[in-house]
């Protein structure tokens, strides 16, 4: 097989470390372990979050998120004419599309007229967003929704991390040539080893405490709130049990006045993120808005039992009653009531997490965004023969 020159358009690369942009730079960074050229298009910002990036960076224009409190996500507004010259000089044999943003959109019709092949990726579920934010979102969730239901039927693929993903944006009549593209994660480094009593004593935490766990960009559609009201309402039964959040981001100064006993690491990355899972017992994610859950995969692969939202993303990965429990999404009884069967009974905490331990080496991103390679090779050939048949 030929080198490979792919050009990757995404509305976020850098500016922020979540884990669309950290699946993004994993995979650039396997592109070019396997001498594929690749070149970004996203926006950035004047101190972004990851740094350094994996590959070559075109900065694109784009404006702040127009939502209170998400005023640090960037929206790529347009492809501009610069650009497209420094994606002509390129010249891609191949244009990946992270995002259906303004700049996504210039890149698809530029591709169009150009011929060259177009795949998608979906990792946010921006319908689910829509109507989390609706009182400043409502009126763009019919437009928008016709817009995906335009766009990526136009691609030759749309990689979509799960099947209940691929199921909901059915129900969504958004359709396509859908294909999976699931998440990875890197066992060796996520692992239950990592786990460190004398860290844990160091932030505060007594030999004899049950600790439970949230990690994630500290924003309140992660239902943050969620995992604040399961803890509180469980201490009083069980002073044992202690709150460890681990992430950084605008809810976090409201976060602590309502959990001033809890554990605030901010911030963690690389081996100080991988023992904070580890040194975890139980990993609490109410989430309902993701598309995989890679967060609740790093739980998995640190060993931990996981109640997570029964919702897209999580249900792909937890099997209720096997790593974990499936609590209803937005159902904070639900939550409370599985959340005290795992505290109570350690037995089944063990079990569980060898389980998720066992159910997480299913992930390895190395032979995953092999195949996602394979299938780039697949699609040029399958477009230039389509083409030459309708000449």
């Amino acid at each position: 097989m030929k080198p490979l020159r792919v050009a990757l358009f995404t509305g976020n690369y850098n500016h922020i470390r979540d884990g669309v942009a950290l699946t993004l730079n994993r995979l650039v960074h396997h592109l070019e372990q396997e001498s594929i050229a690749v070149k970004i298009f996203a926006p950035s910002s004047l101190q972004p979050a990851i740094v350094p990036h994996a590959g070559e960076l075109i900065v694109t224009p784009s404006i702040s998120m127009p939502v209170p409190g998400r005023k640090e996500y960037r929206v790529a507004t347009h492809f501009p004419r610069k650009d497209r010259r420094e994606l002509a000089a390129f010249n891609p044999d191949l244009i990946h599309i992270a995002t259906p943003d303004g700049l996504g959109i210039g890149a698809l019709k530029w591709a169009k007229k150009h011929k060259v092949p177009v795949v998608s990726s979906y990792h946010t579920h921006f319908l689910s967003y829509v109507d989390y934010y609706k009182l400043f979102l409502g009126p763009v969730k019919w437009p928008f929704k016709k817009m995906m239901q335009w766009f990526y039927p136009q691609c030759e693929r749309t990689y979509v991390p799960t099947q209940s993903m691929i199921d909901e944006l059915a129900r969504e009549q958004i359709h396509g040539h859908m294909k999976i593209w699931a998440r990875g994660i890197d066992t060796d480094s996520f692992n239950p080893k990592k786990r460190d009593e004398e860290w844990r004593r160091s932030v505060g935490i007594a030999d004899d405490e049950l600790v439970v766990s949230f990690v994630s960009r500290l924003v309140w559609e992660k239902e943050l709130r969620t995992y604040i009201e399961s803890v509180r309402s469980l201490q009083k039964e069980f002073p044992k049990v202690r709150a460890m959040v681990v992430g950084d981001g605008p809810a976090m100064k409201e976060a602590q006045k309502l959990l001033p006993n809890g554990i605030f690491t901010g911030f963690c990355g690389g081996d100080d993120l991988a023992r904070a899972y580890a040194s975890s017992d139980i990993f609490l994610f109410p989430s309902f808005t993701e598309t995989f859950g890679n967060v609740t995969l790093e739980a998995m692969s640190s060993g931990l039992p996981c109640l997570v939202a029964d919702a897209i993303g999580s249900r792909s990965l937890v099997i209720d009653g096997q790593n974990g429990f499936l609590a209803k999404a937005g159902d904070l009884s639900d939550f409370i009531t599985k959340l005290r069967i795992l505290i109570e009974d350690a037995s089944l905490r063990e079990q569980m997490a060898q389980q998720s331990r066992v159910l997480a080496m299913n992930y390895q991103w190395s032979s995953i965004n092999h195949a996602l390679v394979e299938d780039y090779y697949k699609v040029i050939d399958e477009y230039a023969l389509k083409h030459i048949k309708s000449t």
